[in-house]
């Protein structure tokens, strides 16, 4: 029998702290003469007093009692409640209940998808709380991806662990130490964004919220342009560079801050990314140039910048790209499926499980030409094992197979195809913005009726707990002894 005290500790821990974070956007309301600080006082109250008696509850089991079936249990019930609670501040100043929920799951899982409009005229402390949940959600990705996914075998982590041949049940102590500096390069990377950004002329308050929600690839903005809202191009170059940081490793990130900065190129799916950033920003600033008549400087930064934002899931727009041409529509569907480095803040297929799928089909190939030859892909030194390979491409067909399943469910509430598939993506990937009129970088996902916005959520959810966290749960053998 699996015991959950040690969970439920945990859980009320995580509240407590939720709690405290809901203070931050109260004292910013109090400053601004703002009435609405009451919503995230009563808030971090009725959460906070949830946690303290969760964890009185079960008499203050411990942390390092953890074991791989119990963090698997922890991970989703963290990332499930935790926007539950989350959502009380917009219910509190009386935003639906569907919507709420919906805009606090696309907050935690750093989706970027809104349901609000106005937001050059929603209260500070509102905007601020937004930003919040998506730092909070950043950093909680990239903890899960340390802790959890080396035991899915699906995204790589493994490969960055000194103790990859420890299976050992306590699993957390292990890691402790190195969630301490993730926390302090996380800190710090945040820290000097926001510099950037008031180098770039932005006021204080776009500069934080703004900060927060790039460095975890999130990509709510306080204003309903977006990034079409600052003028000036060093902002989303800014931007861009630091969408970028927040798309690679964090384990290497923390290394090459710590003096080996060479660490990061070394590592194939860090090439391959920027890579691949590289070939089709270029690509679509020649298109912009020749077919829509942008200057190339003008075509050079919304082309990288919208491209940057999709790929790393952030989901900021500086202009509707849905209005430059079906060849752009078309590569937006794809980049939606794209993600970052494993061990980042970023959502979609990671490029880690890209090589590795390619690295199978090439090594497939070969065995087709030479059947009798013994081959092996290795990545950065080090040998694939069939059994990572499998993960991999099994995930894949997961993936896939949910946004074939979610776009089915949305077309049930009267969808348009290209609003039902690209709301699927970029729910299941955690991008944002999706396409057309509705719900495309120009529009919002308040249109949509109450059911499809529940499923979007759980989509969201799922696809942030990397699917297979949810489905070992699912398996009876998970909950025998």
């Amino acid at each position: 029998m699996i015991s959950l005290r040690p969970v439920l500790n945990v859980l009320g821990f995580l509240y407590v702290g939720l709690a405290t974070a809901m203070l931050i956007p109260a004292i910013v309301d109090v400053a601004q003469k703002n009435a609405d600080w009451q919503a995230f006082v009563f808030s971090a109250l009725l959460t906070g007093m949830v946690g303290m008696l969760l964890s009185l509850a079960v008499g203050g089991a411990l942390l390092e009692g953890l074991d791989t079936r119990q963090t698997f249990i922890l991970t989703t019930l963290a990332w499930s409640t935790l926007p539950a609670f989350g959502a009380l501040p917009f219910l509190w100043l009386g935003i639906d209940y569907a919507d709420a929920v919906f805009e606090a799951v696309s907050g935690f899982t750093t989706t970027g998808s809104t349901v609000l409009t106005g937001l050059d005229s929603l209260p500070p402390g509102l905007l601020v709380w937004r930003s919040i949940m998506q730092w909070m959600g950043g950093v909680g990705i990239i903890v899960m991806a340390i802790v959890l996914l080396p035991f899915l075998r699906i995204g790589g982590m493994q490969l960055f662990q000194s103790e990859n041949s420890d299976r050992s049940e306590k699993i957390v102590s292990r890691s402790v130490e190195l969630i301490r500096l993730l926390g302090l390069a996380y800190v710090f990377l945040t820290v000097l964004c926001i510099a950037s950004y008031l180098a770039t002329g932005m006021d204080l308050f776009d500069a934080f919220n703004h900060a927060l929600t790039t460095i975890s690839t999130g990509g709510y903005s306080t204003h309903d342009k977006s990034f079409g809202y600052f003028t000036n191009p060093a902002s989303g170059w800014v931007a861009i560079f630091f969408m970028i940081i927040g798309s690679l490793p964090f384990v290497l990130l923390i290394q090459a801050l710590r003096g080996h900065p060479i660490l990061l190129w070394r590592d194939p799916q860090v090439r391959a990314l920027l890579g691949f950033l590289a070939l089709v920003s270029l690509t679509m600033t020649v298109y912009l140039g020749i077919n829509m008549h942008f200057p190339f400087d003008d075509a050079l930064l919304k082309a990288t910048f919208n491209v940057v934002s999709i790929v790393t899931g952030t989901g900021y727009a500086m202009g509707d790209f849905s209005e430059w041409g079906a060849p752009v529509v078309g590569v937006t569907l794809m980049l939606m499926f794209v993600g970052g480095c494993t061990g980042s803040t970023t959502g979609g297929i990671k490029m880690f499980r890209f090589l590795v799928f390619f690295g199978t089909v090439r090594a497939h190939l070969r065995r087709m030409v030479r059947p009798h030859r013994v081959m092996s892909e290795e990545y950065a030194g080090t040998r694939l094992t069939q059994d990572l390979s499998f993960s991999v491409l099994a995930f894949l067909v997961v993936y896939m197979g949910s946004v074939g399943v979610i776009t089915v469910a949305l077309s049930f509430f009267d969808l348009d195809l290209v609003t039902a598939i690209s709301a699927a993506a970029t729910s299941v990937g955690n991008v944002g913005p999706g396409l057309g009129p509705v719900i495309g970088p120009a529009g919002h996902f308040a249109p949509l009726p109450d059911g499809a916005k529940w499923l979007l959520s759980i989509a969201m959810l799922v696809g942030r707990l990397e699917l297979f966290t949810v489905l070992v749960l699912l398996d009876p053998d998970f909950w025998s002894k």
